[in-house]
């Protein structure tokens, strides 16, 4: 499409106007910021669109290019189209060389003026693509591939066009020649913040998200064989309930009611075992109104899952299972480095009940104690309680204080007192406990299974129980849900139940200690820009 005198002048208008005041949104422009300015002018003067709306096709990506190019498939490679940003840019005269960095890597660019522009007119060449051409600036190039006499795999370009012109410098990353950082973006803040700056110039960072996105992969195929369902159930909720956390609350106006968003989706699950679906799964947003260090944020992903006629001994040998496939899938092995320790993903994994694990990390017996002598012994640990905890919460207290540290290897801690678990079945041989399992690992938990609590008489007494506890102050507590429990007497199957987290289980597949790490955006503190600041 034509880039008419209209547009041009409009541009330009709108430059010259920003340029005159400095300010670009909330930022002081510095001499940086204004040579991209005028360089953007430059372009428009020559009647180059920066921001150009015709589609380009790109029929090669660097990395490919560079595995398969050799010199018996030269006529594979005769014409090639890329599309990405300006990396690097040097040379001068009539031959220029550049890297540009695609979707999968960067690759070199040959461009000679002359090729460039066979016609007299080489102002192209000379302006905008030698002075006017910036680091970040996203180009479209065709042309051939060839093999420098430096046996570099290159682009010899023909055809060179402007996609988007870039108006901030990235940041200058410099790498030693074993590819190690000695100078780059690493401010976690920053990096953070602008997810798309750190995925640019530290192209390391995407292939944490590129195996997340596997380990979903892996994990929805190897449900899916198995003939489970994949649903969707709500965000919104009128009654928050599956977990024992605090909710988001909001407010939809036109039915003039309160809502919650989802801090877990267990209850809608198991609705539709009731309804007689015999394995269903979602894997999605959950938010919890919480605090925030390297293992929470606000909104999580997690995977849940509920399957008929199984129990929680069932659910061990199967998440077992999706771990070492997991595993395998992203590293072709059943071990992963974290941190200093080997973890090896591959079963069976370690059973510890939750009070022989208290006993063997603190030598305290707690299994007889009532809630008086629970606070005592939280006392003579230096454990802070407060009075809106009761005895479930006690020894949850007592068990991550003391017991979650040491576990490294994945360990199942097994058979949770009652008071802990409302929505898990009573333990078969053992009174007054239930049948749950959490996975824990380097120290976090990262699972969550029951043999799900079926009986709506029984469910409808621990209901009672946990309203009790938000009397006394316990704002985890769970709400009494009266749809979920007229599902229940409808009658649901036998069933087991697991949540996974989804961003640990990637923290731990991919080495990284802090959440913010696996995910794109991480929730944040409010930014303070330079000119508010200056307000203020």
């Amino acid at each position: 499409m034509a880039f008419s005198e209209t547009e041009i002048a409009a541009m330009n208008q709108k430059i010259d106007g920003i340029v005159a005041t400095g300010i670009l949104g909330e930022r002081k422009l510095n001499d940086q910021d204004m040579a991209r300015l005028e360089n953007l002018k430059g372009l428009l003067n020559l009647k180059i669109n920066p921001y150009p709306a015709e589609k380009f096709d790109v029929t090669h990506y660097a990395k490919d290019i560079k595995q398969e190019f050799n010199e018996e498939n030269v006529e594979a490679f005769a014409e090639v189209s890329l599309a990405g940003r300006i990396m690097a840019k040097r040379g001068k005269g009539a031959v220029l060389f550049a890297e540009i960095q695609d979707s999968t890597e960067r690759i070199q660019l040959f461009i000679k003026r002359d090729a460039l522009c066979p016609d007299e007119n080489k102002d192209f060449y000379n302006l905008a693509v030698k002075k006017l051409l910036d680091l970040g600036d996203y180009v479209g190039v065709r042309g051939s591939i060839f093999k420098t006499k430096m046996g570099e795999i290159s682009v010899r370009v023909n055809e060179f066009i402007f996609l988007s012109k870039s108006l901030r410098p990235l940041p200058v990353v410099k790498r030693d020649e074993e590819g190690n950082i000695f100078d780059g973006f690493t401010n976690p803040e920053l990096r953070y913040r602008q997810r798309y700056v750190d995925l640019t110039v530290n192209p390391e960072v995407k292939d944490v998200f590129v195996k997340r996105a596997t380990l979903l992969k892996t994990m929805r195929n190897f449900f899916d064989s198995k003939g489970w369902m994949e649903v969707e159930t709500p965000i919104l909720q009128a009654v928050h309930g599956g977990a024992a956390a605090r909710p988001f609350e909001t407010h939809h106006n036109t039915l003039d009611m309160g809502l919650y968003m989802r801090i877990a989706n267990e209850l809608y699950l198991k609705r539709l075992i009731v309804g007689g679906f015999e394995g269903v799964y979602e894997i999605g947003k959950m938010f919890r109104n919480e605090g925030m260090d390297s293992t929470h944020n606000p909104e999580f992903t997690a995977m849940e899952i509920y399957v008929a006629y199984k129990d929680y001994i069932w659910m061990m040998k199967m998440v077992e299972d999706l771990l070492e496939k997991i595993a395998m899938t992203l590293h072709g092995k059943t071990t992963v480095e974290v941190g200093e320790h080997t973890i090896e993903f591959k079963g069976p994994y370690r059973k510890l009940s939750m009070y022989d694990s208290i006993k063997e990390y603190t030598g305290i017996d707690v299994s007889e104690m009532d809630e008086a002598a629970l606070r005592q012994v939280c006392q003579d640990l230096h454990i802070e309680v407060d009075e809106s905890m009761g005895k479930g919460k006690l020894i949850d207290e007592i068990f991550g204080e003391k017991v979650e540290a040491n576990l490294i290897q994945p360990t199942y801690i097994t058979d949770y007192p009652i008071e802990m678990t409302p929505l898990a079945k009573k333990h078969r041989t053992k009174d007054g406990l239930v049948e749950r399992f959490e996975l824990f690992m380097m120290g976090k938990e990262i699972a969550n299974a029951y043999t799900e609590l079926n009986d709506p008489i029984d469910q409808r007494e621990r209901f009672v129980h946990q309203l009790d506890l938000a009397n006394r102050g316990d704002d985890e507590a769970m709400v009494l849900d009266e749809d979920f429990l007229r599902a229940l007497e409808y009658g649901m199957p036998p069933t087991s139940g697991l949540g996974i987290g989804i961003d640990r289980l990637v923290m731990m597949m991919t080495n990284h200690s802090s959440i913010q790490e696996v995910l794109f955006f991480p929730q944040m503190k409010p930014e303070v820009t330079q000119v508010s600041a200056e307000v203020e």
